[in-house]
């Protein structure tokens, strides 16, 4: 799709517009999910509960219907409506409770938790009559009215299917004993209930998804939005460059305190520049704990002269390990024997500095073949 200067939104939204959102009380929400759970719950409560409660309900009307003259007296009258709205409240509060427990958990099945207090916030810009009319005819409010529409065809179809259906078990209530009649009855309307409530699953089920995707679409960004966000998040090149070039001298620093460490600098002479550290007790082969070129290669050097560390001339062993060798890991098997004559030579370097005796010599180092030249030298 083609931009029109840079105002389409064609980019998903980043994780940052997307945590900005959720912080205002931009998620996704379902009320068709809501519906169905709330209703489904409340069935369910009517299942297991509902011989209980019928038989409740049964003892409330005979306790209201039953009263005497002195009942009829206006001041008792109102005693006597009040104590029987007491007791249909108590008998109501358990389903109502469920009712309102799953109203409130089944959002969290599409947008987990979410307590924004920006949300609560006035928002004045919403009580603009052009705002109103813009909501009120745009795409998402059209498709709202479809919905509603489909809901109630679809969940009216179901209602009237199950009513015909159950109809002359209906008709057959009144051949029945009143409290056979109320149990009969009480498990017919959970039966239509049932029917209303998958219905209504069915209606959420496509429902969730268009509001996740929905949500997304709202939320899409244009490149320009995107570049913005990268640029302010991540900040200007100039800055970026100033940190990768602080990261670099501190992560130099701290290699450079490590080459007191070395057993041995191997040089190229003048441009390459690699320390080696090998503890038998500790380690598995040499590792290479320090490297550089040039300027780098050249502070190794003088750090290894300050200190001491012998500095052998090998140009090829240099440039391999360099190449092929990451700071902080140990040499590969096929560079072993060419490490370990060099450090030959330094343990004999430091018995003769030790005790003296002949002067050992550099041996040639050996290394594998086929080693790939390199150009600096």
């Amino acid at each position: 799709m083609a931009e029109s200067d840079g105002a389409e939104r064609t980019e998903q939204p980043t994780a940052k517009r997307l945590r900005e959102a959720r912080e205002k009380g931009q998620v996704p929400r379902s009320r068709e999910l809501g519906g169905a759970a709330i209703l489904g719950a409340c069935v369910l409560w009517l299942n297991f509960s509902g011989g209980a409660l019928f038989n409740a309900i049964a003892h409330w009307l005979r306790n209201m219907l039953s009263f005497s003259s002195a009942d009829l007296v206006p001041a008792n009258l109102a005693s006597h409506a009040g104590a029987e709205l007491l007791g249909l409240g108590r008998l109501a509060a358990p389903l109502i409770a469920v009712g309102v427990l799953a109203g409130a958990l089944a959002p969290l099945l599409v947008s987990g938790f979410a307590f924004s207090s920006k949300a609560l916030a006035p928002d004045f810009s919403k009580l603009s009559p052009m705002a109103g009319f813009k909501r009120l005819y745009s795409a998402p409010a059209l498709i709202e009215i479809v919905k509603a529409i489909v809901r109630v065809l679809l969940v009216g179809g179901v209602g009237w299917l199950a009513l015909h259906s159950k109809l002359p078990a209906l008709i057959s209530l009144a051949e029945e004993p009143p409290r056979a009649a109320i149990m009969h009855g009480g498990a017919l309307v959970a039966e239509v209930l049932f029917s209303l409530t998958l219905a209504l699953i069915a209606i959420a089920a496509i429902d969730v998804p268009y509001q996740l995707w929905q949500h997304h679409h709202q939320l899409r960004m244009t490149r320009e939005e995107v570049r913005a966000e990268m640029k302010e998040s991540e900040g200007s090149p100039e800055v970026r460059a100033r940190i990768r070039r602080t990261q670099h001298a501190l992560a130099n620093r701290r290699m450079l305190e490590a080459v007191p460490k070395a057993d041995a600098i191997i040089v190229n002479p003048t441009h390459y520049a690699v320390a080696i550290a090998y503890d038998a007790e500790r380690m598995g082969a040499p590792r290479v704990i320090a490297k550089g070129v040039d300027l780098i290669a050249a502070a190794i050097r003088d750090v290894a002269e300050k200190h001491r560390i012998p500095i052998v001339s090998a140009p090829p062993l240099a440039r391999a390990l360099y190449r092929q060798v990451a700071l902080d890991r140990e040499v590969p098997a096929k560079l072993y024997a060419a490490v370990a004559q060099v450090l030959s030579f330094v343990y004999q370097l430091r018995t003769y500095r030790q005790h003296g005796g002949r002067a050992p010599h550099m041996p040639r180092v050996d290394m594998p073949a086929n080693e790939p030249p390199d150009g600096r030298e």
